[in-house]
C-alpha cells in the first residue's frame, strides 16, 4: 500500500501492516491516545515537545506515502470550524471524502479494531485529529514500478 519511503521505521511497518480499509489516526498534543484507541492499535509518539511535529506535518509525510480514500475528523459541538480543517483539505487530494464526527463519536470510530496505528503529535491546535481510510495504490503507480526477474 506504499507510494513512497518514510523514515520513521515504526511508522513504516505499521503503514506497512496496513492493508485497504484499514484506518490511522494522526492526534493533537490533546488526544488522550491510551484510552481512546483499540488495544491492537500501534500507538507512535511523535510528540518531541509542543508543536513538534504539527498534525499537519505527520499529514503531509502520509499523503505521500499511502494511498487515502477517506478522511474523518473531530468535529466542535458549535458552529465554528477549526481552520485547520482547511490546511487539511489542502493536503489531502481532491476528491478525498472528508467526514466531520462530533468528539465521542470520533473517539467511539477510533476505539475500533480497523484502527491500525496511532500517531500522537505536539499540535497545540484543539479539534486538530484526523482519521484516514487506506486506499488502493493506483495501478499506474504499480506499472511504473520494475520488478527483478
Amino acid at each position: 500500500m506504499l507510494k513512497t519511503t518514510c523514515t520513521h521505521s515504526e511508522i513504516l511497518r505499521g503503514l506497512a501492516e496496513c492493508g485497504h480499509g484499514d484506518r490511522i489516526l494522526i492526534a493533537d498534543g490533546n488526544y488522550p491516545l491510551d484510552s481512546n484507541t483499540g488495544t491492537d492499535t500501534r500507538l507512535i509518539y511523535l510528540n518531541l515537545t509542543h508543536g513538534i511535529p504539527l498534525v499537519t506535518d505527520v499529514l503531509k509525510v502520509l499523503e505521500e506515502t499511502i494511498a487515502i480514500e477517506k478522511a474523518e475528523v473531530m468535529s466542535p459541538d458549535n458552529s465554528g470550524e477549526p481552520a485547520i480543517f482547511a490546511e487539511f483539505g489542502k493536503i489531502l487530494e481532491d476528491g478525498i471524502e472528508f467526514k466531520k464526527l462530533g468528539r465521542f463519536e470520533f473517539y467511539d470510530e477510533c476505539r475500533k479494531s480497523d484502527i491500525k496505528l496511532a500517531i500522537a503529535t505536539g499540535e497545540q491546535r484543539t479539534y486538530a485529529n484526523i482519521l484516514l481510510t487506506v486506499g488502493v495504490v493506483d495501478t499506474l503507480f504499480c506499472k511504473n514500478i520494475k520488478m527483478k526477474e
